[in-house]
């Protein structure tokens, strides 16, 4: 039986044109970030013998006086208008509770989803008593960020037909901190696959379906079988996104799509690989510089 085995290779290091796309200053807990008293003390960061230190690993973030440093590796902090993915943890009393990587679980109103064939009415006890039949625990959905509370939590909406409950697919965890925010967040890309980018890190690769259920409401989700060819395109969509997220890129369409198209030369098993995933990467980093000139 043939067994593969692979040496240790010797990380390379990345062309110095492409490391300085972006002149980032990082910081690790306790660096000077400055000794200018004139700069406001944003998150990140403490003041100590009139010197303004970090207090987590990340980049420096200036905006006019204020000084913050964003971190590399956090939870999820939600601000309104965020594409989220999330999955059902509980219902309660007339509201869901709904893990979206962050500190707290988040919350889904039963005013603030839609009704089933899209009635616009107040809900009663009917519709309480229904809940576990629009959504129940384990069930995945995507929505949007309505409010935020003061303890941090956050409020969710689905009163869009773009929202709603998800169906066959592939589930990718990545950092939050990676997710590029975009004007949208919904991609049908031209490999015959769509993808969700939440703004917390859970990212959904689905089929492209051929026609929105308009009558559906959110609730109810296609089970039929996926062709073998859509799931490979999933598949290698999948790997690449964790190859990205590896190299601490940035996932947005254009970038998934450019290692996607990176990709193609390899086989999907392969893409696991470091040193494929370091050659794909970089040639992404390429394509990407050249597309900003």
């Amino acid at each position: 039986m043939a067994v593969d085995v692979r040496l240790p290779a010797a990380r390379r290091r990345v062309n110095e044109a492409l490391g300085a796309e972006r002149s980032w200053h990082l910081v690790s807990p306790g660096d000077t970030i400055t000794t200018d008293t004139g700069f406001m003390r944003g998150h990140g960061t403490y003041m100590e013998e009139d010197k303004l230190l970090a207090s987590v690993a990340g980049v420096v973030e200036r905006v006019n006086k204020l000084i913050c440093v964003r971190a590399l590796k956090t939870r999820y902090n939600g601000e309104v208008g965020d594409i989220v993915v999330g999955r059902i943890t509980e219902v309660q009393q007339r509201r869901w509770k709904v893990d979206t990587l962050s500190r707290l679980d988040s919350v889904l109103l039963l005013s603030s989803v839609n009704l089933p064939g899209g009635e616009l009415r107040r809900r009663s006890a009917e519709d309480e008593l229904a809940m576990r039949g629009y959504l129940q625990e384990g069930d995945l959905i995507s929505a949007e960020v309505q409010a935020v509370y003061s303890d941090g939590a956050l409020s969710l909406h689905t009163r869009s037909l773009k929202y709603g409950k998800l169906g066959q697919g592939v589930l990718v965890q990545v950092s939050p901190s990676l997710i590029k925010r975009r004007k949208t967040h919904f991609h049908n890309l031209p490999c015959g696959a769509s993808i969700i980018l939440g703004n917390n890190g859970y990212i959904w690769l689905y089929p492209t379906p051929e026609q929105m259920e308009e009558e559906a409401g959110g609730f109810i989700t296609n089970l039929e079988p996926i062709p073998l060819s859509d799931r490979e395109v999933i598949s290698r969509l999948r790997n690449c996104i964790l190859a990205l997220s590896s190299q601490k890129m940035l996932l947005y369409d254009t970038s998934i799509l450019y290692c996607y198209e990176a990709s193609l030369p390899y086989q999907i098993k392969d893409l696991l690989k470091m040193e494929i995933i370091e050659d794909i990467v970089l040639e992404t980093r390429h394509r990407l510089v050249e597309q900003e000139g």
